[in-house]
């Protein structure tokens, strides 16, 4: 099926993952999923991670530069390929996510919930609150699954981010916070897996011990790439480093969608 599930979580670290993740880890380990790492782009900050992720261009080239850069998307997207083939999109995530691809500015009332299909996210479900649980998020995401359907959803927690910008990374709190997410997602993925999706997690961007992102150092740039697909055997932990930019032309590969031809990196799959 060409169905995905994008889980997005927001500065989850690449050791951070593969320490405290045991079902991710136990589909790698048993070759039901590939473990890829991931160099994530630069400024390792969280809204021109999000649009690299779905336009697969880097900053300088799709200009979303700083995180206090408001406006929508002006680059062909991957809820754009989605919608232009006429599949269905939706998201439980961060209103960053509402600004980049509906509409900008956010409005907390007309823009919370939508269902409607001239929308690029066309069901939406989006918080505003950096400590919004985790847990309410993934049953968010569960219902939209449920509910709708869709051929693309995105899935964006928050609670890393919050955990690493609180505590730091070295801090058993940031840590826990893997697991945590790992066993609330568990048996949601079980779910996903047995309705055909194909599944990756990955991360924006990492986080340092001094409760920062936005440079150049692996702690802020190494992320996960947890990839299911329905069917295939996995590969295990690859062992191999990609880059970000391979993500959203993969995503349009899984969806059976047109790769953008701005989308110039080559997908993994």
């Amino acid at each position: 099926m060409n169905k995905v599930i994008l889980i997005l979580s927001d500065a989850l670290r690449y050791d951070a993952a593969v320490a405290g993740m045991g079902y991710l880890g136990h589909l790698v380990e048993t070759k039901q999923a590939s473990l890829y790492k991931v160099i994530g782009e630069l400024p390792s900050m969280s809204r021109p991670m999000y649009e690299t992720v779905h336009t697969g261009l880097p900053v300088s080239v799709h200009g979303i530069y700083a995180n206090y850069v408001v406006r929508r998307s002006n680059q062909v997207n991957i809820f754009q390929a989605a919608v232009e083939a006429g599949k269905t999109t939706a998201a439980a995530a961060y209103y960053w996510f509402s600004e980049l691809y509906n509409r900008s500015p956010y409005d907390r009332l007309d823009d919370r919930e939508v269902d409607d299909g001239t929308l690029l996210i066309q069901h939406g479900r989006f918080y505003t609150e950096d400590d919004y649980p985790d847990i309410e998020l993934f049953v968010t995401a569960g219902m939209l699954v449920r509910k709708f359907n869709p051929d693309y959803l995105l899935v964006h927690p928050m609670g890393m981010d919050f955990k690493g910008e609180t505590f730091g990374a070295d801090s058993p709190e940031y840590r826990n916070q893997a697991v945590f997410q790992d066993m609330y997602l568990a048996a949601l993925i079980a779910e996903w897996m047995q309705l055909g999706y194909n599944i990756l997690v990955t991360g924006d961007h990492g986080i340092n011990a001094d409760r920062l992102h936005g440079g150049t150092t692996p702690e802020v740039r190494e992320v996960p790439l947890f990839l299911i697909q329905p069917g295939i055997p996995g590969k295990g932990d690859t062992g191999e480093i990609i880059s970000q930019l391979q993500i959203a032309p993969s995503i349009c590969n899984l969806l059976g969608v047109p790769v953008p031809e701005t989308m110039l990196h080559p997908p993994i799959v």
